[in-house]
């Protein structure tokens, strides 16, 4: 990158960041005033009344920025991003304030994932890393793999959501590894994209780590869970290179979130339990019930997620030894979080 485009990013990443970090601040007094409050129950992590929604402002923030990319800086953006970010945001907001149905959110994250896929394409084949080999999986079945993927995702980073600051530091290490890649591949928009949500979640992060003077609420879980969905499918749109690695990548940047919901399904299924109802059997509401402080639990899935994100980053820009020490980390680190999921709570 040169000069006259790093000037650009870096004012266009503070502006996010304060926006972000003022804006929240000012949603939270009219949070308060509005009455907008998080009433603890026996499955939450909290035991104090808490305003809620303060992901809103990462929302703003983000789509604001994104417009900016598009006509500030005459750069190519998805309009099927934009909208599926709006349709998920604004059926999250609902939910935050009326409590709405699972089966009506699920309907719009469906539509908005398609909404995305029409827009950026979708994979019809994936690759194997190590082996260097291509699986096709055909139109159809590709098709259907993208949309569950998005909607897989935005609702697992929803169901993670549950702790002070988890979804914000998750949501700011994987961007910011977000952005080394793109600088890396000269992918400018979803360079700029990845670092504003980075500064915009790092903004809400000084409110909500613990104590938290906010909580993000499903319009900035399932927002980010989108965004983050997204990336590997705007990158593959934006680039002229063959990067079959992105899906991926997409999967290793969120890995410790997609594992634990992943686990969580498979005992709650087996369990024969609902599994999209609340609840506190995920691994990082194990520890918390262990009574390890939301900062510590925050911190230990951070950083995992940061050095594997390092690992891999190195794996693709270096290569040499760093692929199989990013396959390592992952096998170790994955083997510890089964067994803090498996233990008995003494």
């Amino acid at each position: 990158m040169n000069l006259a485009s790093v000037i650009p990013a870096m004012i266009l990443f503070a502006a996010a960041f304060l926006a972000s970090l003022f804006g929240v601040r000012f949603f939270t007094r009219w949070s308060l005033s509005r009455g907008l409050l998080d009433v603890p129950n026996e499955r939450s992590s909290h035991s104090m009344l808490t305003p809620r929604g303060g992901g809103l402002v990462i929302v703003l923030v983000c789509l604001i920025g994104y417009l900016v990319i598009g006509f500030g800086l005459g750069l190519p953006i998805s309009w099927g991003y934009f909208v599926g970010a709006l349709l998920v945001a604004g059926i999250s907001w609902l939910d935050d304030l009326y409590s709405l149905p699972f089966w009506s959110r699920l309907i719009v994250h469906m539509v908005a994932a398609v909404v995305l896929v029409r827009d950026t394409g979708f994979w019809s084949e994936l690759f194997l890393p190590l082996i260097s080999v291509d699986i096709a999986i055909g139109n159809l079945f590709g098709l259907v793999f993208t949309v569950v993927w998005v909607v897989w995702l935005l609702n697992a980073y929803n169901f993670m959501d549950g702790i002070d600051g988890i979804a914000a530091l998750q949501a700011l290490i994987s961007c910011v590894a977000w952005a080394v890649l793109a600088s890396v591949l000269n992918m400018p928009s979803a360079f700029l994209l990845s670092g504003i949500v980075a500064c915009a979640s790092a903004g809400f992060l000084i409110h909500n780590w613990q104590p938290a003077k906010i909580f993000m609420g499903d319009v900035g879980s399932a927002f980010l869970g989108f965004t983050l969905a997204a990336m590997p499918l705007l990158a593959r749109a934006e680039t002229q290179l063959n990067t079959p690695i992105l899906p991926i990548v997409a999967v290793l940047f969120v890995w410790f979130f997609v594992f634990d919901t992943v686990f969580t399904l498979i005992r709650r299924l087996l369990g024969q339990k609902r599994f999209w109802e609340a609840h506190r059997e995920h691994i990082y509401q194990k520890l918390i019930i262990e009574a390890k402080d939301h900062s510590t639990v925050t911190l230990i899935y951070g950083f995992a997620s940061a050095f594997l994100c390092t690992l891999v980053l190195l794996a693709i820009i270096l290569s040499g030894i760093f692929p199989w020490l990013a396959l390592l980390s992952l096998i170790l680190l994955t083997l510890l979080v089964i067994y803090l999921g498996i233990r008995k709570i003494s």
